[in-house]
């Protein structure tokens, strides 16, 4: 009997839902997202770095704890899905509530790498920062004589 390898498409609509229920405070569907091999790592815009699926199970839920009550919204600048590898860079721009009852904005730039593992696209790498100012020169103006 051969195992059902999920889309790339159904996995970014997962983890789409699982990020949604962990700014909920619900770590569990995303934590499900992940690969529970020792070589998973997690460079976190809120400053966790970690490796090693204990590490990172344990950050998830501390994230949870402080997202509880959020929102999230996911937009792709580049998905690629190789056969057995695949990568999504992208934006995640966030709500969450702050002491006093005012909420916050967040936009952290993100990097997603996903490995397929018995037919399930799985996560084995994040890296999410806060974006910089952009100091590089603006693009030429094109001229309309050409």
């Amino acid at each position: 009997m051969s195992v059902r390898q999920d889309s790339f498409r159904e996995a970014l609509t997962r983890e789409n839902l699982a990020e949604q229920a962990l700014y909920s405070g619900d770590p569990e569907p995303y934590k499900a997202m992940w690969s529970r091999s020792p070589d998973v790592s997690l460079f976190g815009a809120f400053g966790p770095c970690k490796t090693g699926w204990s590490e990172l199970s344990r950050i998830f839920d501390w994230i949870a704890t402080r997202f509880q009550g959020g929102s999230v919204s996911l937009e792709y600048e580049l998905v690629y899905e190789g056969t057995d590898l695949a990568f999504t860079v992208g934006y995640e721009r966030g709500e969450l509530p702050a002491a006093g009852g005012a909420s916050r904005t967040h936009t952290i730039r993100v990097t997603q790498i996903y490995r397929r593992e018995n037919g399930r696209w799985r996560l084995i790498h994040r890296h999410g920062d806060f974006a910089p100012v952009d100091e590089s020169p603006p693009a030429p103006a094109v001229s309309s004589d050409s």
